[in-house]
């Protein structure tokens, strides 16, 4: 077993993670606050997996968007897109204008991705699609003799699709250690805790029994996330699960861990509350890096 200890990334590169993830988490609640609507807490705790994807590990760039031979990312948990937007729009596939038009008349720019806005490859928000349409991209690549990868992020609460667990036994039927799926398992969806909705435990086996290797990591953490996606693949000829655990609502007090924040705006007061709170977190990493 490869250890991650033998793939931690410097501090100065963690500290500009961290400083990102921060200003992922100001601009998700600029738009869900401007826009009146989004999918608040879900979008918090998936931002730091989008920041060490596109930032450190997926071979994704504006430059290269257009070539096969890159890496591929499909966000299967689409209602958490406003995580996606803030990532893209640092990575400059549009401009912050452009974005500010979220759920405005004729935007682009709606509560799940579509393949209209540049740098989003697939339309996502039928839960449970995503991992179907990331094994058929990563067995196009492994028929082809492609070295890129394919990478998807699902909520824990779309774990209970049955398309989940097909594209599952695929995905291992055809030994695809191309893809990487990632379960944001902050253990809350819209109805409450997902193992009083629907008990799914324990993920890592049943996923391992159906024959992905399987990891676990803080998906809060950019240091540790960053430290196992160097690891990939996990085994050879197995695809890789990322079981990440993650708190719904990450980063601002009082919607961590919250239900109520799966889909809410916050008011101007919590608005205002919720920036302040991310204003002494970028302080405190600004300070530790000296």
């Amino acid at each position: 077993m490869i250890s991650t200890s033998d793939h931690l990334i410097s501090r100065e590169k963690t500290a500009l993670l961290e400083f990102k993830s921060i200003q992922y988490r100001k601009t998700i609640l600029s738009l869900i606050y401007s826009a009146k609507a989004g999918h608040t807490g879900g979008s918090l705790s998936c931002v730091d997996i989008l920041n060490v994807l596109y930032n450190q590990t997926m071979n994704i760039t504006t430059k290269n968007f257009g070539d096969i031979d890159r890496d591929h990312y499909v966000h299967s948990k689409g209602h958490s897109v406003e995580a996606l937007y803030a990532v893209l729009l640092d990575q400059g596939f549009y401009t912050i204008d452009e974005l500010n038009t979220i759920e405005k008349y004729n935007s682009p720019f709606i509560g799940h991705p579509t393949r209209s806005i540049p740098g989003i490859e697939q339309n996502t928000g039928a839960l449970g699609h995503g991992l179907s349409i990331s094994v058929g991209m990563a067995l196009a690549a492994k028929m082809d003799h492609r070295d890129n990868r394919v990478f998807t992020i699902m909520g824990d609460g779309e774990l209970t699709e049955g398309s989940i667990w097909e594209a599952s036994a695929s995905a291992a039927n055809y030994k695809l250690d191309n893809l990487v799926a990632i379960v944001d398992r902050n253990t809350l969806q819209i109805s409450g805790r997902t193992e009083n909705v629907m008990a799914m435990e324990s993920l890592d086996e049943k996923f391992s029994a159906f024959g992905f290797a399987v990891r676990h990591v803080d998906g809060n953490n950019v240091g540790e996330l960053a430290a196992l996606f160097d690891t990939l693949p996990f085994e050879e000829e197995k695809p890789n699960l990322v079981l990440a655990h993650t708190i719904k609502g990450k980063g601002i007090s009082f919607m961590e861990d919250n239900v109520g924040w799966h889909h809410r705006v916050p008011t101007d007061e919590e608005y205002a509350l919720a920036i302040q709170e991310l204003d002494l977190a970028e302080q405190k990493v600004e300070n530790s890096n000296g």
